[in-house]
């Protein structure tokens, strides 16, 4: 049956789901930054605070879902307007993956956890500058800057590796309890995961723009390939 809603209607509800993204966007980075701050400052009821807004960015992770079939309902007019829906449902499958994360850090902090090197500082900042440029770079439509994002992403891998081998010098010369280490690590492989999906956001953003796929190679990234 052919969906008789005018090409208007459809207009409308794209932007809608642009809006409500973006918002979306705006929202798991405030719940990013809370819980990387509840960390760091061993604030437990700011962590709680970041448990319980996760609630609010499921609903609306179903909203956004729900919103992008009855566009994909209707007739689209043209490649972009279809390009437009499916980036939305990716992102939007993302930014919840990144909330779910951030609890995973709160977590810790109300189990008493929240202790890092210097390193592991430095690479949560980092990994918060890549979720605000990968947020802007999807509302602005910003290929540029999806393509800083990425380019930034061996930059995160360097700090967890960093961390990685000092946390096992440490328990190997009995400086760090294996149960500390342990902690640190399942906190420094969520942030990391973190930049993984900025990555994925950013990939969505050129696919978005241009229509061109981008690879991730052992290499590194390369510039994106045209469709085959």
């Amino acid at each position: 049956m052919t969906d008789p809603t005018p090409a208007a209607s459809v207009t409308e509800r794209l932007d809608g789901l642009r809006t409500s993204i973006d918002d979306q966007g705006r929202r798991v980075f405030d719940l990013v930054l809370q819980a990387v701050e509840a960390y760091f400052d061993a604030d437990v009821p700011k962590a709680e605070g970041v448990v319980r807004d996760d609630d609010e960015i499921d609903r609306i992770d179903v909203e956004i879902e729900r919103a992008c079939i009855g566009a994909l309902r209707q007739r689209l007019d043209g490649e972009h307007e279809i390009r437009t829906v499916l980036t939305i449902v990716k992102v939007n499958n993302e930014l919840e993956r990144i909330a779910d994360l951030a609890v995973t850090v709160a977590e810790a902090v109300i189990a008493g956890e929240s202790t890092g090197p210097a390193t592991f500082r430095v690479m949560a900042n980092s990994v918060i500058g890549m979720l605000r440029d990968s947020i802007r770079a999807l509302a602005d439509g910003n290929v540029d800057l999806a393509r800083q994002v990425l380019r930034f992403d061996d930059t995160v891998d360097e700090f967890k590796g960093q961390i990685l081998s000092d946390a096992r010098d440490g328990v190997a010369e009995d400086r760090v309890e294996i149960g500390v280490a342990f902690r640190l690590l399942a906190v420094t492989k969520a942030v990391e995961r973190i930049a993984d999906h900025c990555t994925n956001i950013c990939e969505q953003v050129i696919y978005l723009q241009s229509g061109k796929i981008v690879r991730h190679r052992p290499e590194g990234w390369s510039e994106p390939e045209s469709p085959a």
